[in-house]
């Protein structure tokens, strides 16, 4: 089944994770689902030495969030849909995971913040860690982007991660009558170009099989679908694809929970996500 079931969205009262929350409102509306909206809380126990400094930036803390659930709850009136809201304390990336995983959630949506600077560098650590984390699929939207499904661009690298983001590509274009296209890059360096050019030829054929099976799969779910393989650096690669293709969604695999905190930073996946213009899906294998 393409569409997703149960959705969750991280909010924070930016206008990033508003913008998130209208794109989350419009598939729970083509779905016919309701939506969780979840913010953290954090912990302010060793902020504070004096108790009753605690207990008013307590007070600050908790108005402030529920000022921000009402915005949100205004927000899915206006649009339609349903809305329970879910104020939870701890870190931010533990919260939204923990509530993913409790409520059975199988998407997750965010917002990215800026394009510039270390913003655009780091992704947002807080997504980071959230698809180091979550088992839910996590779905990345930039502000006043519109989430779309005319053509969906999945990332494949032949591995099982990239199998699963494949087939929930596929998934989605069927369910929502959309286009495929799939890229697969050759990322190597100049050292192996010049002194190995005949491998680089090879990853090339085998990077053209790879994307030839994709085409073949989905054209036998009787999707359109076209694909392209490239060379470079795989993030930049992966960009330049879905701008050339005009892309409305990139779906990618996750490889998951990797280094000693499961985090993503300076992964394919996370620089992809700071640099594209559209929305990201990691899909988790």
């Amino acid at each position: 089944m393409g569409k997703y079931m149960k959705i969750l969205v991280a909010v924070d009262g930016s206008e990033f994770s508003k913008s998130a929350f209208r794109q989350a409102c419009r598939l729970a509306r083509e779905n016919g689902r309701t939506l969780t909206a979840v913010m953290a809380v954090p912990a302010l126990e060793d902020q504070f030495e004096v108790l009753k400094h605690r207990e008013k930036a307590e007070a600050v803390l908790k108005e402030l969030s529920e000022k921000v659930m009402a915005s949100i709850k205004a927000i899915g009136d206006e649009e339609g849909v349903k809305t329970a809201v879910n104020i939870v304390d701890g870190d931010a990336h533990s919260a939204i995971s923990e509530t993913a995983a409790e409520g059975r959630h199988d998407l997750v949506v965010m917002g990215r913040r800026g394009k510039t600077g270390i913003e655009r560098a780091l992704m947002g650590s807080v997504t980071a860690r959230v698809i180091g984390h979550s088992s839910a699929d996590v779905l990345v939207v930039q502000k006043n982007t519109a989430l779309g499904w005319k053509k969906i661009l999945v990332a494949t690298d032949g591995s099982r991660h990239g199998d699963a983001a494949v087939d929930k590509a596929i998934d989605l274009a069927k369910a929502y009558g959309g286009e495929l296209a799939v890229v697969s890059v050759v990322d190597v360096n100049e050292e192996i170009y010049a002194e190995a050019p005949e491998a680089v030829e090879g990853f090339v054929k085998t990077s053209l099989k790879a994307v030839a099976a994709v085409k073949e799969k989905a054209e036998k779910a009787g999707l359109k679908a076209e694909s392209v393989v490239k060379e470079g650096e795989a993030y930049q690669a992966i960009v330049d694809a879905a701008k050339e293709l005009n892309a409305n969604l990139v779906v990618m695999g996750s490889h998951g929970r990797t280094g000693l905190k499961r985090l993503l930073m300076g992964s394919v996946t996370e620089k992809v996500i700071g640099h594209i213009p559209c929305p990201v899906l990691v899909v988790k294998s």
